[in-house]
C-alpha cells in the first residue's frame, strides 16, 4: 500500500504537527505532490508512551488527503480521546506514534471470514457501532469470538450482539507502522 517513503513522510507529519501544536505553531502546510499520501483511505493514529496508550483516535470516512487526516487523528489522540487525560508537552520525546492505514470495509456474512491477526473488525447495530484495530485482537490474544464480542462491547452493545442478524459486521485490513520516542529527549 505505502512504500518505506511514504510511511517515513507520514510519521513525520504526524510528529512535526504534534510538535507544531505544544509550541504554539500553526499546524504545517504539507505538500505532495503524489502517491500514497494523497489518497483517500481512513486512518488511526495510537499514541504511546512506553507499553501505555496514551490516547487513539481515527477516521473512518476517507474524507480528505490521508495526510491531513493523520493530522487530524494525531491532534485528537493527543488532546481529545476522552479515556485519558490529554497530552502534555513534556510527554512528546517519550512518544511514540503508530499510524494504521485502512483498506475500505467488506460486510461478511459468516464469521469464519474472519483472520484474527489480519482483519479489524467493525460492528454497526442501529445508532451503536464499535471498530477495533487488527492488531488489538493479537495484542490480547484473543480467538475470533472474543474479538468479535469485545467489538460488540466497545459499541455499546450486548457481547453476544454479533449473533443478532440486525447486527452487520464488516472487516477491514491496516498497514500499521510506527516510530520510536525522539532519541535523548530532544524534539
Amino acid at each position: 500500500m505505502l512504500d518505506a517513503t511514504e510511511k517515513a513522510a507520514l510519521l513525520k507529519i504526524a510528529r512535526t504537527t504534534l510538535d507544531s501544536h505544544f509550541n504554539n505553531k500553526a499546524v504545517p502546510e504539507c505538500h505532495s505532490s503524489g502517491g500514497g499520501l494523497i489518497e483517500r483511505k481512513g486512518a488511526f493514529v495510537s499514541l504511546h508512551r512506553g507499553d501505555n496508550l496514551r490516547g487513539c483516535i481515527g477516521q473512518l470516512s476517507p474524507d480528505r488527503e490521508l495526510y491531513r487526516i493523520v493530522q487530524h487523528c494525531v491532534l485528537s489522540a493527543a488532546l481529545e480521546d476522552t479515556r485519558f487525560i490529554p497530552v502534555e508537552r513534556q510527554e512528546l520525546p517519550e512518544l511514540s506514534i503508530e499510524i494504521s492505514v485502512l483498506t475500505p470495509f467488506h460486510r461478511i456474512r459468516k464469521i469464519e471470514e474472519i483472520e484474527v491477526g489480519k482483519h479489524g473488525l467493525y460492528v454497526v447495530q442501529g445508532h451503536f457501532r464499535g471498530l477495533l484495530l487488527p492488531q488489538v485482537a493479537t495484542q490480547y490474544g484473543w480467538d475470533r469470538i472474543t474479538f468479535l464480542e469485545q467489538t460488540c462491547r466497545k459499541s455499546g452493545l450486548p457481547e453476544s450482539a454479533w449473533q443478532d442478524p440486525q447486527t452487520m459486521i464488516h472487516i477491514f485490513e491496516a498497514e500499521v507502522f510506527s516510530d520510536s520516542p525522539i532519541p535523548d529527549g530532544h524534539s
